[in-house]
C-alpha cells in the first residue's frame, strides 16, 4: 500500500539532506510514537559508547513500534533524532545510521545535541510521528 505522506521541498530553502516539510490528508491515521530507545528486548542498553549503534538498534525498535501500530518507515512524517553528545561528528554518525535506515524516504528531521537521556549510557533516542490510511 502506498504511503499517504507528501514530502515538501522548499526551492527557496537550502538543499538539505532531508525534506523541509510534509504532508498528510485530513483522513489520515495518525501515530505518535514514544521515543525509541538503544534497548534490547530484556531493557539493557547495547552498543554502549556506540552512536551509530545505537542509532541503528533506536531505529529497530522504532520498526517494531510502528509495526505493532500497522505502519511502516515509509509512513514517517518526521523525526527527531537526539544525541547526548556535544560533538558534531557523534551528531553526523547518528544521522548517517538514520539516512541509511530509512532508504531515501527523507521526511523533515530535527537532529539535537542534548546533555542527557534516560537510561544508563544511553546516547541516542529517535522520536518519530508517521500516519496511515
Amino acid at each position: 500500500m502506498a504511503s499517504v505522506v507528501e514530502l515538501v521541498r522548499a526551492e527557496r530553502l537550502a538543499a538539505a539532506e532531508y525534506a523541509h516539510a510534509a504532508t498528510v490528508p485530513a483522513t489520515a491515521r495518525l501515530v505518535f510514537l514514544a521515543g525509541a530507545c538503544p534497548l534490547d528486548a530484556s531493557g539493557r542498553t547495547v552498543a554502549v559508547g556506540d552512536v551509530a549503534g545505537q542509532t541503528r538498534q533506536c531505529v529497530a525498535n522504532l520498526i517494531v513500534a510502528l509495526e505493532a501500530a500497522g505502519a511502516g518507515l515509509a509512513d514517517v512524517v518526521s523525526t527527531r533524532v537526539l544525541v547526548a553528545s556535544s560533538s558534531r561528528s557523534d551528531l553526523r554518525a547518528a544521522w548517517m545510521a538514520v539516512r541509511e535506515a530509512f532508504e531515501g524516504h527523507d521526511v523533515p528531521s530535527t537532529l539535537l545535541g542534548v546533555t542527557v537521556l534516560g537510561y544508563d549510557d544511553q546516547l541516542v533516542e529517535l522520536e518519530a510521528f508517521a500516519a496511515t490510511a
